[in-house]
């Protein structure tokens, strides 16, 4: 007669297929159970997790253990991807650049054309003044995780659609499973209602901590938008200088220019 199985198994079992579900991982395979897997169990061991990503050719990743080597399973993941109709007008995917061991995260809505050019997040102007903000936080570029709801340039530099971040942001997501940043800052509408799911304006959204996958997220303006409109600067300080408090970070004696 087959093991029943207990309740609250079945419960765990569920939540935690919903919660790669969220991260856009649909397929799983079986594997023996050994004494090192056990072993593994044990609080601080580290973890290894076997996944495939749909849309998929039906072939298992590889046991990853370490972040470099799970972030280049995401981009191998993506491949030449042609999942949406951002894929036409493209040169390069911009997959994310930063220190894998971050504990902040920037993320913003697609590239542009320096961004598409060079393959990097966050190289043009808005990418100047975004450099500009983190080092007046106390930081360096390389010290932070920067990432896009979608990884390729939306043509003429238009708002991505809904069907292409849906369709793009579950690697974002692994992206940052794997990085697992102590604080995530949403840049500009785009980003802030794709992550958070709530469709309401800036200035709402704006002066909040919101929960997110272990992280904790907070909003403010694209730089971009700040570049266009400099006297939200003040407002984009406030919202960096509530980051800097949370991660213990001494800024600099004013906003960044």
């Amino acid at each position: 007669m087959p093991k029943s199985i207990d309740p609250s198994a079945k419960k765990q079992l569920a939540a935690r297929v919903n919660y790669y579900r969220d991260m856009g991982i649909y397929d799983f395979y079986r594997r023996p159970v050994t004494e090192q897997m056990l072993a593994a169990d044990e609080p601080g061991a580290p973890v290894a997790i076997s996944m495939t990503s749909a849309p998929s050719d039906g072939t298992p990743l590889s046991v990853i253990q370490d972040k470099p080597s799970a972030l280049k399973a995401i981009r191998e993941d993506i491949g030449d991807c042609t999942r949406c109709v951002l894929h036409k007008g493209r040169k390069n995917i911009v997959f994310g650049v930063g220190n894998v061991n971050a504990d902040l995260m920037f993320v913003g809505e697609g590239p542009g054309a320096d961004e598409d050019e060079q393959g990097e997040p966050f190289v043009g102007r808005a990418g100047q003044l975004l450099n500009n903000m983190i080092t007046a936080m106390g930081l360096k570029r390389e010290d932070v995780y920067i990432g896009n709801v979608v990884k390729c340039r939306p043509p003429g530099n238009r708002t991505p659609e809904k069907d292409e971040c849906d369709t793009c942001s579950p690697f974002l997501l692994r992206q940052i499973e794997v990085i697992k940043p102590k604080v995530i800052v949403a840049l500009g509408a785009v980003a802030s209602k794709n992550l958070l799911a709530i469709n309401d304006s800036m200035a709402n959204l704006r002066g909040h901590w919101y929960d997110f996958k272990g992280s904790r997220l907070a909003v403010t303006y694209h730089p971009a938008y700040l570049l266009r409109d400099p006297r939200q600067k003040k407002e984009a300080w406030k919202d960096l200088q509530m980051v800097m408090k949370y991660l213990g970070l001494t800024p600099l004696a004013k906003a960044p220019e």
